[in-house]
C-alpha cells in the first residue's frame, strides 16, 4: 500500500466516526487468472485475518485468500485520481 492510499483510507474513517471499523480488502469476482478487488468499511469477524500495511490494519476474509496474497494499493493522482488495486503475483497488472 502506498502512503497515499493509506492516508485516503484513514481520512474516510475519520468520517466514519465509528472506532470499530477498518478497511477490508476483497475480491469481487474472479475470471481467468486474475480477479477484481475492492475495498469496504467492516467490523473485524471472527474469521478474519487482520493485515498491518502502512501501519494500518486491513481485513481480509478467508474467501479467494489466494488472490489477495502480495495485492497492491495505491491511490494514484495520475493520469486519473482514485484506488488502483492489482496483484502483480497473480499476473494482474492492469485496472481491476
Amino acid at each position: 500500500m502506498n502512503s497515499l492510499a493509506a492516508k485516503k483510507i484513514r481520512e474516510a474513517l475519520a468520517q466514519e466516526n465509528n472506532p470499530e471499523l477498518k478497511c477490508r480488502v476483497y475480491v469481487d469476482h474472479v475470471h481467468g487468472d486474475h480477479a477484481h478487488y475492492g475495498l469496504a468499511f467492516d467490523t473485524q469477524k471472527p474469521e478474519d485475518e487482520v493485515v498491518t500495511a502502512q501501519g494500518m490494519e486491513l481485513l481480509v476474509g478467508p474467501d479467494n485468500k489466494d488472490f489477495l496474497n502480495g495485492l497492491s494499493i495505491k491511490y494514484l493522482l495520475y493520469p486519473s485520481e482514485g484506488f488502483k488495486i492489482t496483484n502483480p503475483s497473480k499476473n494482474n497488472h492492469g485496472d481491476h
